[in-house]
């Protein structure tokens, strides 16, 4: 029986990408400056290949003939995970699916959050038919597609007590499959960052690059890194999966920058060079003015050279442990 919904791939075409904007009533208030520079250079670099959406209490300072501003009430920025995941119908028409998002399994308050699905709908700001998905605990970057039947998704997540404690793994596994219309899902058991508060989303540590069988990766060759032991592992546990042809996938590795840690209480952050976005015909690599930058961006490139590889500054995006594409979520 063919499935009812299409769950595509990131790199497939984007009518606009939805983001937040920072204001005074998050926990970006003591250093709002600074992150809102950041999230002016992520839009300007968004409008030049997709309409972008800011949603947000506050109208941000910001000019563009792409740019559309959304009143909407929101406790924090990382619209991945509470913004809609599209897929479509046999019938090729988009459909938001709108799941709960209960702040990373009950971290921090997502009241605001959770509605601005419900009302960038209601507003006439998202266009397309919206499903009521919120029985079900679901973030954007907690699983990757190929937009073939296949995703990735890793374990200490999904299985978070937090998020559906009540439901079985094969329970939550026939809820993705039934909504995304997947044919397969795939666990990883391995794989972490300091400093993640997400408990180990994909779009952190693998990403699926077109034309689908390549896994971007993050790799620490360094021993002596407190990261080293679990993402051998990982990349261990990435070489036995096999695509729905039953063939290796084409594993890249990126590097793991080095340590950054928070300049007010110490702890390292979760500076990851995956949590990239694919934006038509470009993709947005987060950078954070180290070493490893330059290794990364070259990576990308050659391993997608039909792509304009643009570097985004996300050194104030990790302050409050997220990134780039936990930033942005797009709208196919």
């Amino acid at each position: 029986m063919k499935p009812e919904h299409r769950f595509p791939a990131e790199w497939e075409a984007v009518e606009a990408v939805l983001v937040a904007w920072p204001h005074t009533d998050t926990d970006w208030g003591y250093m709002l400056d600074q992150v809102r520079d950041c999230y002016r250079n992520l839009i300007a670099a968004i409008s030049r290949h997709a309409r972008v959406i800011v949603a947000g209490p506050e109208r941000p300072d910001i000019e563009g003939q792409n740019i559309e501003w959304a009143k909407v009430p929101t406790n924090d920025t990382w619209t991945r995970d509470y913004g809609p995941l599209t897929v479509f119908d046999n019938n090729g028409n988009a459909l938001l699916l709108d799941y709960k998002f209960n702040g990373w399994g009950l971290k921090f308050a997502a009241d605001r959050d959770n509605l601005v699905t419900s009302r960038l709908c209601r507003d006439g700001v998202l266009k397309h038919h919206r499903i009521n998905c919120l029985s079900f605990v679901l973030e954007g970057g907690s699983i990757e597609t190929d937009g073939r039947g296949t995703a990735i998704v890793t374990a200490d997540c999904l299985l978070s007590p937090n998020r559906n404690g009540g439901m079985s793994k094969e329970e939550i596994e026939r809820q993705l499959v039934e909504d995304l219309g997947l044919d397969r899902l795939l666990w990883l058991t391995k794989g972490a960052l300091e400093g993640d508060d997400t408990d180990g989303h994909i779009d952190t540590l693998v990403r699926i690059a077109p034309p689908g069988d390549i896994l971007f990766y993050v790799a620490c060759r360094d021993e002596n890194d407190s990261h080293h032991a679990e993402l051998q592992a990982m990349e261990a546990e990435l070489r036995t999966l096999r695509t729905a042809a039953g063939m290796p996938y084409r594993l890249v590795a990126l590097p793991l920058p080095p340590p950054i840690f928070d300049e007010d209480d110490g702890t390292r952050l979760p500076a990851t060079y995956a949590n990239f976005l694919f934006v038509n015909n470009a993709v947005l690599v987060p950078v954070y003015n180290v070493d490893t930058d330059a290794e990364a961006l070259a990576t990308i490139a050659a391993t997608l050279p039909d792509y304009e590889v643009v570097p985004v500054d996300c050194r104030a995006l990790i302050r409050q442990h997220g990134s780039l594409h936990c930033a942005t979520m797009q709208l196919p």
